[in-house]
């Protein structure tokens, strides 16, 4: 089992420090270009996977752990869910109110019988 977990672990972790290397922004890529850090991960996969996860990557504060703020003034933005987020719940308000506007007009136009000008 120990010799299994000794060939697993190297692996997942390489895998996983390839994958966010190619998947980071080139932006966000510190001390070399993106795809120097790729080769040296697949080259050298443990000691290339811990630089990467180390040294090769800008990571903000939000984004290194469940700190559970949802981000301020010069964070980067995180999902929240549409029952948590107030811009979109202010959305909904808005969208219901013209469609409220939208009835009362819609009911103006046919009248107390149906049609225009029934009664």
């Amino acid at each position: 089992m120990l010799r299994v977990l000794m060939f697993l672990v190297p692996l997942a972790l390489s895998v996983y420090a390839f994958i966010d290397c190619i998947s980071t922004k080139d932006e966000d890529v510190r001390h070399m270009p993106k795809p120097l850090w790729a080769i040296l991960v697949l080259l050298f996969p443990l000691v290339g996977s811990i630089s990467w996860i180390i040294a090769g990557k800008t990571r903000s504060p939000a984004a290194e752990g469940w700190s559970g703020v949802r981000g301020g003034a010069g964070r980067s933005r995180r999902w929240v869910a549409p029952d948590d987020n107030p811009e979109f719940l202010k959305s909904l308000g808005e969208e219901r109110a013209g469609d409220r506007d939208k009835d009362k007009d819609a009911g103006e136009d046919t009248g107390p019988g149906g049609g225009p000008g029934k009664d």
